[in-house]
């Protein structure tokens, strides 16, 4: 008789992991105990705190996700009045470009506005899916500089603290973001892109906007500012769609050689 080797199957042995311990669940046990309202109520105010601290923690996780690839905010709009000129990025660009990164990590943003006689105070609020909620407030007078009248003056305020405040909320800034929008740059001077930004915002003709460019972008790329290239090509673009008509286009194709000419250069300013 020959001898067989028979192996036996070991069933298969299902270890069931302990359910996390949560308020939550200490909670259930004890209502499950009979346990008093007083008891109940002491749990519950426990499951509210852990809430909201592990919201608190969803929104500094996401948070830090959203800063490891921030937008890039460039100064798009140039202002020029009494001798001053100076570049900052428009309200639609700061928040084009913060909020569409903001909802992809579950972020939404509001503001709330209050004004107490001359004076305008504004909070930014960013909030996340989980609940937590942060804010920024800023406060400001009525900016009467120009030719603003008063509801001008008001709004102009608003939308500055409004952009700021977002700025703040998220901890970004605009590229080369001066204190008070390049008014109050050190000894009066200008950065390179604020200079060539309001020239090109200034230039009447396709001719003149060419000769901005051109000299403009030398310079730039000289002194190897790819930030202030960036800027200022952004202005000359927006400029030179603004002059360009269907009555001249040689001149206008002769800006876009230009600028398409230049672009090889790009690199020379990094």
């Amino acid at each position: 008789m020959e001898n067989q080797i028979v192996q036996h199957q070991q069933p298969a042995v299902t270890v069931q992991q302990p359910a996390a311990t949560t308020p939550a669940t200490v909670l259930l046990y004890a209502m499950e105990k009979g346990a008093d309202m007083a008891q109940i109520e002491k749990l519950m105010d426990l499951q509210l705190k852990w809430e909201a601290n592990e919201a608190k923690k969803a929104y500094v996780s996401a948070m830090a996700e959203f800063k490891r690839n921030p937008p890039t905010i460039i100064k798009d709009k140039v202002v020029a009045f009494s001798g001053t000129s100076y570049a900052h990025a428009s309200l639609g660009n700061v928040t084009g470009a913060i909020v569409d990164g903001l909802a992809q990590h579950g972020f939404s943003h509001c503001w709330d506005v209050s004004q107490e006689g001359g004076a305008i105070k504004v909070t930014c609020r960013i909030t996340h899916r989980t609940g937590h909620s942060e804010e920024v407030t800023m406060g400001a007078l009525k900016d009467d500089s120009g030719k603003k009248n008063a509801i001008q003056q008001v709004a102009s305020a608003v939308t500055y603290l409004q952009r700021y405040t977002l700025l703040a909320a998220t901890g970004l800034a605009t590229h080369d973001q001066p204190d008070d929008d390049g008014q109050g740059y050190g000894d009066g001077g200008v950065t390179l892109a604020e200079k060539w930004c309001g020239k090109a915002v200034t230039a009447k003709t396709i001719d003149d906007l060419a000769a901005v460019w051109a000299n403009g972008s030398a310079e730039i790329a000289e002194a190897k500012d790819a930030d202030a290239y960036g800027q200022f090509k952004a202005v000359c673009n927006k400029r030179k769609a603004e002059l360009d008509a269907p009555k001249s286009p040689v001149k206008s194709s002769r800006v876009a050689s230009i600028v398409g000419d230049v672009d090889g250069d790009e690199k020379d300013a990094d």
